[in-house]
């Protein structure tokens, strides 16, 4: 059974195959339930009539009061974190040649699961009077962390670290484990010109910037007052263009259900620090690169009017970065030159994923 993860591996195929098709889709779903409308209410062909509103359409009923000139929107997203880096973090190593036998992978920096994590959304638009609206919307899910543990082992096997240049991190006693942290943060703000095409399809394009920031460190436990062996941060800074839709794919009384897709090229400003301990005492490196990148997005928003201005919202988030620095993959490029020096060859970039639920509330007034 092929599964998401495995999906997520062939992720190049999916972003030049699934957005544009989805993007399509939803082009074609709410451009068809445009014209379906606009014929049930007219009882003429949708062929015979622009389906896009004009101004003086907006204006002209009276009956229902000018229209809405500010929406806002706020709500819960909660995302699930999923994909990474393939990276051995843990051997178990027979004694006594530590260095040149080979080890069991005990962990791998896939184990990690990070789970769900909440945050708020916020949207603001300004509705104009020429189709055109200018949103602004900021999210953030700040809290991911995960936490495993191996060992404690007794002879003959023993806990190691391997990093390139030969570095090589064990336990000092039998007693300990050596023991990972995984954190990661995300932040999100936009700012976007919506264009009402149809009565039911709104395109959009504007700027977007999103923040990534991971770190991951190894220790030994107990401790001993010595200072974590491995300790790795990375920042993403993506800047960029991008263009989507959101379209009304269906609608019964005071109940829709929206449809949204967004797709764009950043370049990614990426950072990345790691302090390794060598003899007790933490050698930093450091280094920075601006990097080609892609942020993808789709959303399926059901929504239930519950009066004139009020709005209960809920529905389900994915969002995919490629190209940016995720911490297990710096530990290859962080090399140990003899006898003590550390040094960052370079950033690695790959690719993750997240996806989850939204809920919320929306006003217009």
């Amino acid at each position: 059974m092929i599964t998401l993860f495995s999906w997520f591996r062939n992720r190049h195929l999916l972003i030049a195959i699934y957005f544009p098709s989805a993007l399509v889709a939803m082009l074609f779903l709410s451009i068809t339930a445009s014209a379906g409308g606009q014929e049930n209410s007219t009882g003429n062909s949708a062929d015979s009539q622009d389906s896009r509103p004009s101004l003086s359409q907006v204006t002209v009923d009276q009956s229902q009061g000018a229209p809405p000139r500010w929406t806002v929107s706020a709500e819960v997203i909660i995302l699930d974190r999923i994909g990474g880096v393939n990276r051995t973090l843990v051997e178990r190593v027979p004694l006594p040649n530590l260095p040149t036998t080979p080890g069991t992978e005990a962990l791998n920096s896939n184990n990690f699961r990070q789970g769900f994590s909440p945050g708020p959304r916020i949207a603001l638009i300004r509705h104009g009077d020429s189709g055109y609206d200018l949103e602004v919307l900021y999210f953030q899910t700040a809290g991911w962390s995960s936490t495993k543990s191996v060992g404690p082992d007794n002879p003959p096997d023993w806990l190691v670290m391997r990093a390139p240049g030969g570095f090589l991190q064990t336990q000092d006693h039998s007693y300990q484990a050596m023991a990972w942290e995984y954190d990661t943060n995300l932040y999100n703000a936009e700012l976007n010109v919506r264009w009402n095409a149809y009565s039911r399809l709104t395109l959009l394009a504007g700027f977007r910037w999103v923040n990534l920031s991971e770190n991951l460190y190894g220790s030994l436990i107990p401790s001993e007052g010595f200072p974590p062996f491995w300790n790795t941060n990375t920042t993403n800074n993506l800047y960029g263009l991008q263009i989507g839709a959101d379209g009304k794919i269906w609608e019964r009384g005071g109940f829709s259900i929206n449809g949204l897709i967004k797709a764009g090229a950043y370049v990614n400003h990426a950072q990345e620090s790691t302090g390794v301990s060598i003899f007790k005492i933490v050698r930093p490196s450091y280094t920075a690169t601006n990097h080609a990148a892609f942020v993808g997005e789709i959303g399926l928003q059901c929504k239930y009017q519950v009066s004139k201005w009020l709005a209960l919202k809920a529905g389900y988030e994915a969002l995919w970065l490629e190209g940016v620095a995720l911490a297990p993959g710096q530990i290859q490029e962080t090399y140990l030159t003899p006898p003590a020096a550390v040094n960052a060859l370079g950033v690695k970039t790959s690719g993750v994923f997240f996806h989850g639920a939204t809920a919320g509330l929306e006003c217009s007034f």
